[in-house]
């Protein structure tokens, strides 16, 4: 919840102009509600693509103050759901942020799934069970061939400037995937999984360098153009590795 529409079509223009020669790598901004088209009109002609914040799981009704996926579909071409701060601050169960993923993907939206467990969680040994359940529980049911991205935000690590040890993300990652595995099968093999949690232009390399990491889910970093454009260049000259 940051930015007036006016700062968010200015900062995605300043993004656009650090971009402006290509990447070779997915980038999406996911500004509020309010800015989606001042934004969406920034990044029109770039390789840049929107998405949204948050998403209800129904099409229409008497849901006042909820958005839903047609509503959003001829805009964005992602959204994040199941965020931490969602699931914390708003109550969204594992069920809710079901439908929700359900919903994006029949609307032709790839949803960006994201999970994570609390500090006390992690602390009792109890991180593999909690991604296990909320992977299990969050794709059950994902019509066969539809792309979803998973993005693993530590809560403990957002916001905090407490990022988690690369190489021990990139195992817990794994665990994940192999999650995803008995879920939505082989497809768990190209499903782009990204880390997040107070990802920096200091310690992205750190991240991107492991194997299973794909990407990032970048929070307070984003706000800065310069910032956000050097994870963004960083992490395609990385992946461009063989």
């Amino acid at each position: 919840m940051n930015t007036t529409v006016d700062e968010a079509a200015s900062l995605a223009a300043a993004i656009a102009g650090e971009l402006k020669s290509g990447t070779g790598v997915d980038v999406v901004l996911c500004p509020p509600f309010i800015s989606l088209c001042r934004v969406g009109e920034q990044i029109a002609g770039t390789a840049i693509k929107l998405g949204a914040q948050n998403m209800y799981s129904r099409e229409k009704g008497a849901f006042t103050g909820e958005i839903s996926p047609l509503m959003l579909k001829p805009m964005c071409r992602y959204v994040i759901l199941g965020h931490s701060e969602r699931r914390q601050i708003f109550g969204e169960t594992d069920r809710m942020v079901n439908e929700k993923v359900k919903a994006a993907v029949t609307a032709g939206i790839i949803p960006i799934f994201c999970v994570g467990e609390t500090l006390e969680e992690n602390e009792a040994g109890r991180t593999g069970e909690i991604l296990t359940r909320q992977v299990s529980e969050g794709l059950k049911g994902m019509p066969e061939g539809k792309e979803v991205v998973i993005a693993y935000e530590p809560i403990w690590a957002i916001g905090t400037g407490r990022a988690a040890v690369g190489a021990s993300a990139g195992q817990t990652i794994g665990l994940i995937r192999a999650a995803a595995a008995g879920v939505i099968g082989k497809a768990s093999e190209t499903t782009r999984i990204l880390y997040g949690g107070s990802v920096t232009a200091t310690n992205i390399a750190e991240f991107v360098s492991e194997k299973q990491i794909d990407g990032a889910l970048v929070g307070g970093a984003s706000l800065k153009a310069g910032d956000f454009a050097s994870i963004v260049k960083q992490t395609a000259a990385l992946k461009a590795l063989p």
